[in-house]
Protein backbone atom coordinates (compact mmCIF):
# COMPACT_ATOMS: atom_id res chain seq x y z
CA UNK A 1 0.00 0.00 0.00
CA UNK A 2 1.34 3.40 -1.00
CA UNK A 3 0.53 6.63 0.79
CA UNK A 4 -0.93 9.68 -0.91
CA UNK A 5 2.34 11.52 -0.32
CA UNK A 6 4.61 8.88 -1.90
CA UNK A 7 2.39 7.69 -4.74
CA UNK A 8 3.40 10.29 -7.31
CA UNK A 9 7.04 10.78 -6.33
CA UNK A 10 10.18 9.02 -7.45
CA UNK A 11 12.55 8.05 -4.62
CA UNK A 12 15.14 10.65 -3.71
CA UNK A 13 18.46 9.72 -5.30
CA UNK A 14 21.37 8.39 -3.28
CA UNK A 15 24.85 9.79 -2.74
CA UNK A 16 27.88 7.52 -2.67
CA UNK A 17 28.85 6.05 0.71
CA UNK A 18 31.97 7.36 2.48
CA UNK A 19 34.40 5.73 4.89
CA UNK A 20 34.84 8.66 7.29
CA UNK A 21 32.77 11.60 8.54
CA UNK A 22 31.98 13.47 11.75
CA UNK A 23 28.42 12.23 12.24
CA UNK A 24 26.38 9.30 10.97
CA UNK A 25 22.63 9.72 11.24
CA UNK A 26 20.66 6.50 10.76
CA UNK A 27 17.19 7.08 9.34
CA UNK A 28 15.96 9.56 6.71
CA UNK A 29 12.66 10.54 8.23
CA UNK A 30 11.90 13.95 9.69
CA UNK A 31 13.99 13.40 12.87
CA UNK A 32 17.06 12.13 11.07
CA UNK A 33 17.07 14.72 8.30
CA UNK A 34 16.46 17.71 10.57
CA UNK A 35 19.20 16.50 12.92
CA UNK A 36 21.59 16.02 10.00
CA UNK A 37 20.79 19.46 8.57
CA UNK A 38 21.35 21.22 11.91
CA UNK A 39 24.72 19.49 12.31
CA UNK A 40 25.73 20.24 8.70
CA UNK A 41 24.78 23.89 9.14
CA UNK A 42 27.17 23.95 12.11
CA UNK A 43 30.00 22.89 9.80
CA UNK A 44 30.11 19.17 10.57
CA UNK A 45 30.61 16.46 7.95
CA UNK A 46 27.36 14.48 8.07
CA UNK A 47 26.15 11.30 6.36
CA UNK A 48 22.59 10.00 6.61
CA UNK A 49 22.21 6.23 6.15
CA UNK A 50 18.77 5.03 5.12
CA UNK A 51 17.88 1.36 4.66
CA UNK A 52 15.27 2.06 1.99
CA UNK A 53 14.66 5.60 0.71
CA UNK A 54 13.82 8.89 2.41
CA UNK A 55 10.39 8.83 4.04
CA UNK A 56 9.87 5.14 3.27
CA UNK A 57 8.56 4.29 6.72
CA UNK A 58 6.73 6.45 9.27
CA UNK A 59 7.25 10.02 7.99
CA UNK A 60 6.13 9.27 4.44
CA UNK A 61 3.03 7.53 5.81
CA UNK A 62 2.10 10.15 8.39
CA UNK A 63 -1.06 12.26 8.41
CA UNK A 64 1.42 15.15 8.90
CA UNK A 65 -0.42 17.28 11.43
CA UNK A 66 1.84 19.96 12.91
CA UNK A 67 -0.05 20.53 16.14
CA UNK A 68 0.41 21.26 19.82
CA UNK A 69 -3.02 19.79 20.55
CA UNK A 70 -2.36 16.06 20.33
CA UNK A 71 -5.51 14.10 21.07
CA UNK A 72 -5.69 13.49 24.82
CA UNK A 73 -1.94 13.52 25.40
CA UNK A 74 -1.64 16.23 28.09
CA UNK A 75 -4.26 14.72 30.40
CA UNK A 76 -2.46 11.37 30.02
CA UNK A 77 1.02 12.80 30.64
CA UNK A 78 -0.09 14.72 33.73
CA UNK A 79 -1.18 11.42 35.30
CA UNK A 80 2.43 10.19 35.14
CA UNK A 81 4.57 13.30 35.65
CA UNK A 82 4.75 16.74 37.23
CA UNK A 83 3.66 19.91 35.51
CA UNK A 84 7.32 20.94 35.09
CA UNK A 85 8.09 17.83 33.04
CA UNK A 86 4.93 18.15 30.93
CA UNK A 87 5.64 21.87 30.45
CA UNK A 88 9.05 20.88 29.04
CA UNK A 89 7.32 18.56 26.60
CA UNK A 90 4.92 21.31 25.52
CA UNK A 91 7.73 23.85 25.05
CA UNK A 92 9.82 21.37 23.06
CA UNK A 93 6.89 20.70 20.75
CA UNK A 94 6.23 24.44 20.46
CA UNK A 95 9.84 25.04 19.38
CA UNK A 96 9.62 22.06 17.03
CA UNK A 97 6.47 23.42 15.42
CA UNK A 98 7.81 26.96 15.13
CA UNK A 99 11.15 25.81 13.68
CA UNK A 100 9.36 23.65 11.14
CA UNK A 101 6.96 26.32 9.95
CA UNK A 102 9.76 28.91 9.70
CA UNK A 103 11.70 26.39 7.65
CA UNK A 104 8.72 25.80 5.36
CA UNK A 105 8.42 29.55 4.82
CA UNK A 106 12.14 29.82 4.01
CA UNK A 107 12.11 26.88 1.60
CA UNK A 108 8.69 27.50 0.00
CA UNK A 109 7.26 24.25 1.33
CA UNK A 110 3.48 24.55 1.23
CA UNK A 111 1.39 24.12 4.35
CA UNK A 112 -2.13 25.00 5.38
CA UNK A 113 -3.10 26.75 8.61
CA UNK A 114 -5.81 24.80 10.38
CA UNK A 115 -7.50 24.56 13.75
CA UNK A 116 -6.68 21.34 15.61
CA UNK A 117 -9.60 19.64 17.36
CA UNK A 118 -9.91 16.83 19.89
CA UNK A 119 -13.59 15.96 19.63
CA UNK A 120 -15.75 13.87 21.92
CA UNK A 121 -16.99 10.90 19.91
CA UNK A 122 -19.83 10.33 22.39
CA UNK A 123 -21.47 11.95 25.40
CA UNK A 124 -20.02 9.39 27.82
CA UNK A 125 -16.37 8.42 28.01
CA UNK A 126 -15.47 10.51 24.96
CA UNK A 127 -16.88 13.70 26.48
CA UNK A 128 -15.13 12.98 29.78
CA UNK A 129 -11.78 12.54 28.03
CA UNK A 130 -12.17 15.62 25.84
CA UNK A 131 -13.15 17.80 28.83
CA UNK A 132 -10.14 16.47 30.76
CA UNK A 133 -7.91 17.42 27.83
CA UNK A 134 -9.36 20.92 27.75
CA UNK A 135 -8.46 21.37 31.41
CA UNK A 136 -4.98 19.83 31.01
CA UNK A 137 -4.09 21.86 27.90
CA UNK A 138 -5.28 25.04 29.65
CA UNK A 139 -3.05 24.24 32.65
CA UNK A 140 -0.14 23.95 30.21
CA UNK A 141 -0.81 27.46 28.90
CA UNK A 142 -2.29 26.57 25.51
CA UNK A 143 -5.05 28.94 24.28
CA UNK A 144 -7.63 26.18 23.82
CA UNK A 145 -11.38 26.68 23.77
CA UNK A 146 -14.45 24.46 23.86
CA UNK A 147 -16.84 24.23 20.93
CA UNK A 148 -20.26 22.63 21.49
CA UNK A 149 -20.88 22.24 17.75
CA UNK A 150 -18.31 21.51 15.04
CA UNK A 151 -18.89 21.88 11.27
CA UNK A 152 -18.59 18.14 10.59
CA UNK A 153 -21.10 15.53 9.34
CA UNK A 154 -20.46 12.92 12.04
CA UNK A 155 -21.75 12.54 15.58
CA UNK A 156 -19.90 14.33 18.37
CA UNK A 157 -20.47 15.91 21.76
CA UNK A 158 -18.31 19.00 21.29
CA UNK A 159 -14.56 19.33 21.25
CA UNK A 160 -11.37 21.10 22.30
CA UNK A 161 -10.12 23.56 19.67
CA UNK A 162 -6.63 25.04 19.26
CA UNK A 163 -6.38 27.54 16.42
CA UNK A 164 -3.38 28.41 14.23
CA UNK A 165 -1.87 24.95 13.81
CA UNK A 166 -0.79 23.49 10.47
CA UNK A 167 -0.75 20.51 8.11
CA UNK A 168 1.50 19.67 5.18
CA UNK A 169 2.76 17.11 2.68
CA UNK A 170 5.60 15.31 4.53
CA UNK A 171 7.41 14.19 1.35
CA UNK A 172 7.61 17.76 0.04
CA UNK A 173 9.22 18.66 3.37
CA UNK A 174 11.73 15.78 3.20
CA UNK A 175 12.73 16.72 -0.35
CA UNK A 176 13.51 20.26 0.81
CA UNK A 177 15.51 18.94 3.78
CA UNK A 178 17.61 16.65 1.57
CA UNK A 179 18.33 19.46 -0.90
CA UNK A 180 19.33 21.76 1.97
CA UNK A 181 21.48 19.06 3.57
CA UNK A 182 23.35 18.56 0.31
CA UNK A 183 23.77 22.32 -0.09
CA UNK A 184 25.66 22.19 3.23
CA UNK A 185 27.86 19.30 2.01
CA UNK A 186 25.89 16.59 3.81
CA UNK A 187 25.08 13.29 2.12
CA UNK A 188 22.15 10.89 1.99
CA UNK A 189 23.03 7.26 1.27
CA UNK A 190 19.97 5.13 0.56
CA UNK A 191 19.81 1.35 0.38
CA UNK A 192 22.23 1.27 3.31
CA UNK A 193 20.72 -0.86 6.07
CA UNK A 194 22.77 -0.69 9.25
CA UNK A 195 23.71 -4.19 10.41
CA UNK A 196 26.14 -3.55 13.26
CA UNK A 197 28.60 -1.21 14.90
CA UNK A 198 32.09 -1.61 16.23
CA UNK A 199 33.28 0.83 18.86
CA UNK A 200 36.69 1.53 20.32
CA UNK A 201 37.90 5.10 20.24
CA UNK A 202 35.33 5.92 17.55
CA UNK A 203 32.23 4.16 16.24
CA UNK A 204 32.42 2.19 13.00
CA UNK A 205 28.95 1.74 11.51
CA UNK A 206 28.55 -1.36 9.35
CA UNK A 207 25.89 -1.25 6.68
CA UNK A 208 24.92 -2.98 3.47
CA UNK A 209 26.87 -0.46 1.35
CA UNK A 210 30.09 -0.64 3.33
CA UNK A 211 31.18 0.80 6.65
CA UNK A 212 31.64 4.34 7.91
CA UNK A 213 33.87 5.52 10.75
CA UNK A 214 32.64 8.58 12.60
CA UNK A 215 32.72 10.53 15.87
CA UNK A 216 28.99 10.45 16.71
CA UNK A 217 26.05 8.24 15.72
CA UNK A 218 22.38 9.27 15.85
CA UNK A 219 19.79 6.46 15.66
CA UNK A 220 16.68 8.14 14.29
CA UNK A 221 14.85 4.97 13.30
CA UNK A 222 11.37 4.06 14.53
CA UNK A 223 12.84 1.80 17.18
CA UNK A 224 16.60 1.84 17.64
CA UNK A 225 18.66 -0.63 15.65
CA UNK A 226 21.93 -1.52 17.41
CA UNK A 227 19.84 -1.44 20.58
CA UNK A 228 22.12 -1.41 23.62
CA UNK A 229 19.58 0.21 25.90
CA UNK A 230 16.74 -2.32 25.71
CA UNK A 231 14.42 0.23 24.14
CA UNK A 232 12.43 -2.49 22.40
CA UNK A 233 11.32 -3.61 25.88
CA UNK A 234 10.24 -0.08 26.85
CA UNK A 235 8.14 0.61 23.77
CA UNK A 236 4.73 -0.61 22.66
CA UNK A 237 4.32 -0.89 18.90
CA UNK A 238 1.16 -0.24 16.92
CA UNK A 239 -0.05 0.07 13.37
CA UNK A 240 -2.74 2.47 12.27
CA UNK A 241 -4.39 3.11 8.93
CA UNK A 242 -5.20 5.98 6.59
CA UNK A 243 -7.34 6.47 3.52
CA UNK A 244 -7.37 9.35 1.04
CA UNK A 245 -10.49 10.31 -0.90
CA UNK A 246 -11.44 12.77 -3.56
CA UNK A 247 -14.16 14.88 -1.94
CA UNK A 248 -15.71 18.18 -2.97
CA UNK A 249 -15.83 19.79 0.48
CA UNK A 250 -13.84 18.08 3.25
CA UNK A 251 -13.80 19.75 6.68
CA UNK A 252 -10.97 22.28 6.82
CA UNK A 253 -9.92 21.24 10.31
CA UNK A 254 -7.54 18.66 11.79
CA UNK A 255 -9.68 16.43 13.98
CA UNK A 256 -9.00 13.43 16.21
CA UNK A 257 -11.49 11.62 18.40
CA UNK A 258 -11.60 11.01 22.13
CA UNK A 259 -13.51 7.90 23.12
CA UNK A 260 -14.18 4.80 21.04
CA UNK A 261 -12.08 3.74 18.06
CA UNK A 262 -9.74 6.52 16.95
CA UNK A 263 -10.82 8.58 13.97
CA UNK A 264 -8.44 11.16 12.55
CA UNK A 265 -9.67 13.56 9.86
CA UNK A 266 -7.98 16.28 7.81
CA UNK A 267 -8.17 17.72 4.33
CA UNK A 268 -5.48 18.02 1.68
CA UNK A 269 -5.16 19.98 -1.57
CA UNK A 270 -7.18 18.41 -4.34
CA UNK A 271 -9.53 18.78 -2.56
CA UNK A 272 -9.06 15.56 -0.67
CA UNK A 273 -10.31 14.04 2.54
CA UNK A 274 -7.98 11.97 4.74
CA UNK A 275 -9.41 9.57 7.32
CA UNK A 276 -7.17 7.61 9.69
CA UNK A 277 -7.18 5.53 12.83
CA UNK A 278 -8.35 2.03 13.87
CA UNK A 279 -4.94 1.16 15.27
CA UNK A 280 -3.87 -2.08 16.92
CA UNK A 281 -0.77 -3.77 18.32
CA UNK A 282 1.49 -4.88 15.46
CA UNK A 283 1.06 -8.53 14.48
CA UNK A 284 -1.68 -9.23 17.01
CA UNK A 285 -4.92 -9.10 15.05
CA UNK A 286 -6.78 -11.63 12.98
CA UNK A 287 -6.94 -9.41 9.90
CA UNK A 288 -5.35 -6.04 9.20
CA UNK A 289 -7.58 -5.68 6.17
CA UNK A 290 -10.63 -5.56 8.45
CA UNK A 291 -9.25 -2.41 10.10
CA UNK A 292 -9.06 -0.67 6.74
CA UNK A 293 -12.60 -1.77 6.01
CA UNK A 294 -13.77 -0.23 9.30
CA UNK A 295 -12.43 3.14 8.12
CA UNK A 296 -14.07 2.67 4.72
CA UNK A 297 -17.44 1.90 6.31
CA UNK A 298 -17.20 4.91 8.64
CA UNK A 299 -16.29 7.22 5.75
CA UNK A 300 -19.07 5.88 3.52
CA UNK A 301 -21.58 6.58 6.29
CA UNK A 302 -20.51 10.15 7.01
CA UNK A 303 -18.97 11.25 3.67
CA UNK A 304 -21.04 9.44 1.01
CA UNK A 305 -19.54 11.55 -1.80
CA UNK A 306 -15.98 10.44 -0.99
CA UNK A 307 -14.14 8.42 -3.67
CA UNK A 308 -11.16 6.45 -2.36
CA UNK A 309 -7.81 7.06 -4.07
CA UNK A 310 -5.15 5.74 -1.65
CA UNK A 311 -4.88 3.40 1.33
CA UNK A 312 -1.87 2.91 3.59
CA UNK A 313 -0.69 2.31 7.15
CA UNK A 314 2.11 3.39 9.45
CA UNK A 315 3.89 2.04 12.51
CA UNK A 316 4.32 4.06 15.67
CA UNK A 317 6.14 3.55 18.96
CA UNK A 318 5.02 4.68 22.40
CA UNK A 319 7.22 4.69 25.50
CA UNK A 320 6.00 3.29 28.80
CA UNK A 321 5.49 6.79 30.25
CA UNK A 322 4.37 8.57 27.09
CA UNK A 323 7.48 10.77 26.72
CA UNK A 324 9.85 10.20 23.80
CA UNK A 325 13.27 8.70 24.51
CA UNK A 326 15.82 11.27 23.32
CA UNK A 327 19.47 11.38 24.36
CA UNK A 328 22.62 9.32 24.64
CA UNK A 329 22.26 5.56 24.53
CA UNK A 330 23.50 3.48 27.46
CA UNK A 331 26.77 1.70 26.73
CA UNK A 332 27.38 4.02 23.80
CA UNK A 333 30.31 5.84 25.47
CA UNK A 334 28.51 9.13 24.90
CA UNK A 335 28.94 8.68 21.14
CA UNK A 336 25.60 7.05 20.28
CA UNK A 337 22.35 9.03 20.48
CA UNK A 338 18.76 7.89 20.11
CA UNK A 339 15.32 9.32 19.40
CA UNK A 340 12.17 7.21 19.50
CA UNK A 341 8.70 6.95 21.03
CA UNK A 342 6.86 9.84 19.34
CA UNK A 343 3.52 7.99 19.44
CA UNK A 344 2.04 9.43 16.21
CA UNK A 345 3.10 13.04 16.82
CA UNK A 346 6.44 13.09 15.03
CA UNK A 347 5.93 16.30 13.09
CA UNK A 348 6.59 18.33 16.24
CA UNK A 349 8.26 15.74 18.48
CA UNK A 350 10.68 14.72 15.74
CA UNK A 351 11.88 18.28 15.21
CA UNK A 352 12.10 18.83 18.98
CA UNK A 353 14.26 15.70 19.22
CA UNK A 354 16.48 16.97 16.41
CA UNK A 355 16.95 20.31 18.17
CA UNK A 356 17.81 18.48 21.41
CA UNK A 357 20.21 15.95 19.85
CA UNK A 358 22.07 18.45 17.68
CA UNK A 359 22.47 20.82 20.63
CA UNK A 360 23.90 17.99 22.73
CA UNK A 361 26.39 16.94 20.03
CA UNK A 362 27.44 20.57 19.60
CA UNK A 363 28.04 20.92 23.35
CA UNK A 364 24.86 22.65 24.48
CA UNK A 365 21.38 21.78 25.76
CA UNK A 366 17.86 22.97 25.08
CA UNK A 367 16.54 24.46 28.36
CA UNK A 368 13.12 22.83 28.01
CA UNK A 369 14.71 19.37 27.76
CA UNK A 370 16.29 19.39 31.23
CA UNK A 371 13.19 18.40 33.23
CA UNK A 372 12.33 15.72 30.67
CA UNK A 373 15.79 14.12 30.91
CA UNK A 374 15.61 14.18 34.70
CA UNK A 375 12.15 12.64 34.97
CA UNK A 376 11.62 9.61 37.16
CA UNK A 377 8.95 7.13 36.20
CA UNK A 378 6.04 7.06 38.61
CA UNK A 379 4.39 3.79 39.73
CA UNK A 380 1.70 3.93 37.03
CA UNK A 381 4.34 4.24 34.30
CA UNK A 382 6.39 1.42 35.82
CA UNK A 383 3.24 -0.72 35.89
CA UNK A 384 2.69 0.02 32.21
CA UNK A 385 6.28 -1.02 31.44
CA UNK A 386 5.67 -4.30 33.25
CA UNK A 387 2.43 -4.70 31.31
CA UNK A 388 4.17 -4.17 27.96
CA UNK A 389 6.63 -6.97 28.66
CA UNK A 390 3.98 -9.21 30.23
CA UNK A 391 1.99 -9.03 27.00
CA UNK A 392 5.14 -9.84 25.02
CA UNK A 393 5.81 -12.79 27.30
CA UNK A 394 2.24 -14.05 26.90
CA UNK A 395 2.59 -13.73 23.13
CA UNK A 396 5.76 -15.82 23.24
CA UNK A 397 4.05 -18.54 25.27
CA UNK A 398 0.83 -18.74 23.27
CA UNK A 399 2.39 -18.49 19.84
CA UNK A 400 5.25 -20.88 20.60
CA UNK A 401 2.70 -23.37 21.91
CA UNK A 402 0.73 -22.96 18.70
CA UNK A 403 3.74 -23.77 16.52
CA UNK A 404 3.64 -27.42 17.56
CA UNK A 405 0.09 -27.72 16.19
CA UNK A 406 -0.14 -25.38 13.22
CA UNK A 407 2.80 -23.03 12.96
CA UNK A 408 1.10 -20.10 11.24
CA UNK A 409 -2.58 -20.48 10.32
CA UNK A 410 -2.85 -22.90 7.38
CA UNK A 411 -5.43 -21.94 4.80
CA UNK A 412 -4.66 -18.21 4.93
CA UNK A 413 -2.89 -16.47 2.00
CA UNK A 414 0.34 -17.39 3.80
CA UNK A 415 0.66 -20.85 5.26
CA UNK A 416 2.86 -22.25 8.01
CA UNK A 417 4.68 -25.56 8.19
CA UNK A 418 7.43 -27.15 10.22
CA UNK A 419 11.03 -27.75 9.20
CA UNK A 420 13.23 -29.99 11.29
CA UNK A 421 16.51 -28.37 12.32
CA UNK A 422 19.13 -28.58 15.04
CA UNK A 423 16.76 -26.84 17.45
CA UNK A 424 13.81 -29.11 16.72
CA UNK A 425 10.84 -28.11 14.60
CA UNK A 426 11.43 -24.62 13.22
CA UNK A 427 8.32 -22.98 11.72
CA UNK A 428 8.44 -21.97 8.09
CA UNK A 429 6.49 -18.98 6.76
CA UNK A 430 5.22 -19.57 3.25
CA UNK A 431 3.38 -17.00 1.15
CA UNK A 432 2.19 -16.61 -2.42
CA UNK A 433 2.01 -13.03 -3.68
CA UNK A 434 1.34 -12.17 -7.34
CA UNK A 435 1.92 -15.79 -8.30
CA UNK A 436 5.31 -16.04 -6.58
CA UNK A 437 5.62 -18.45 -3.68
CA UNK A 438 8.32 -17.82 -1.07
CA UNK A 439 9.35 -19.75 2.03
CA UNK A 440 11.31 -18.14 4.84
CA UNK A 441 12.00 -18.87 8.49
CA UNK A 442 9.04 -17.86 10.62
CA UNK A 443 11.27 -16.85 13.54
CA UNK A 444 11.96 -13.11 13.75
CA UNK A 445 15.69 -12.41 13.60
CA UNK A 446 15.43 -9.92 16.46
CA UNK A 447 14.41 -12.15 19.38
CA UNK A 448 12.84 -15.20 17.76
CA UNK A 449 9.15 -14.30 17.81
CA UNK A 450 6.89 -16.25 15.45
CA UNK A 451 5.85 -13.85 12.69
CA UNK A 452 2.25 -13.38 11.56
CA UNK A 453 0.93 -12.65 8.06
CA UNK A 454 -0.33 -9.11 7.47
CA UNK A 455 -3.14 -9.51 4.93
CA UNK A 456 -3.40 -5.79 4.15
CA UNK A 457 0.26 -5.15 3.36
CA UNK A 458 1.40 -8.69 2.50
CA UNK A 459 4.20 -8.72 5.02
CA UNK A 460 5.37 -10.87 7.93
CA UNK A 461 4.95 -8.95 11.20
CA UNK A 462 6.45 -9.93 14.54
CA UNK A 463 4.01 -9.54 17.46
CA UNK A 464 6.80 -9.15 20.03
CA UNK A 465 8.52 -5.87 19.13
CA UNK A 466 7.15 -4.90 15.73
CA UNK A 467 9.79 -6.06 13.27
CA UNK A 468 8.31 -6.44 9.80
CA UNK A 469 9.54 -8.40 6.79
CA UNK A 470 8.71 -8.66 3.09
CA UNK A 471 7.38 -12.02 1.80
CA UNK A 472 10.91 -12.76 0.58
CA UNK A 473 12.31 -12.07 4.07
CA UNK A 474 13.88 -8.61 3.68
CA UNK A 475 13.55 -6.31 6.70
CA UNK A 476 10.95 -3.57 6.27
CA UNK A 477 11.14 -1.92 9.68
CA UNK A 478 11.51 -2.52 13.39
CA UNK A 479 14.45 -3.54 15.58
CA UNK A 480 15.49 -6.52 13.43
CA UNK A 481 18.66 -5.91 11.41
CA UNK A 482 18.82 -9.24 9.57
CA UNK A 483 16.34 -10.73 7.05
CA UNK A 484 14.34 -13.90 7.57
CA UNK A 485 16.47 -16.72 6.11
CA UNK A 486 15.11 -18.47 3.03
CA UNK A 487 13.83 -21.99 3.56
CA UNK A 488 13.61 -24.92 1.16
CA UNK A 489 10.37 -25.27 -0.75
CA UNK A 490 8.82 -28.74 -1.08
CA UNK A 491 10.09 -30.42 -4.28
CA UNK A 492 6.66 -30.36 -5.89
CA UNK A 493 6.51 -26.59 -5.59
CA UNK A 494 10.02 -25.83 -6.80
CA UNK A 495 9.66 -26.82 -10.28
Amino acid sequence: MTSLWRASRAPITSDDPVERCNDVVVGAGITGLVTALLLARAGRDVVVLEARDAGAVTTGHSTAKVSLLQGTRYSQLLRHQSEDVVAGYVEGNREGRDWLLRYCDEQDVAYQNRSAVTYAADSGRGLEQARAELEAASRMGLPVRWAEELPVPFEHAGGVVLDDQAQLDPMELLEALVDDLRAHSGRLVTGARVTGMGQSLRPVVQHTRGRTRCDQVVLATGTPVLDRGGYFAKLSVSRSYALAFDHPSPPEMMLISAGGSTRSVRDAPGPRLLVGGDGHATGRVRSEREHLDHLRDWTATHFPDAVETHAWSAQDYRSHDGFPFVGTMPRGLGQVHVATGFDKWGMTNGVAAALDLSASILGSQMPWSRPIHRRISRPAAVARLIGINARVGMSIVTRTAGVALHPLQPGSPAEGEGEVGRRGVVPVARSTVDGRTCAVSALCTHLGGVVEWNDAEQSWDCPLHGSRFAPTGEVIEGPAAQPLPARRMPDAEQG
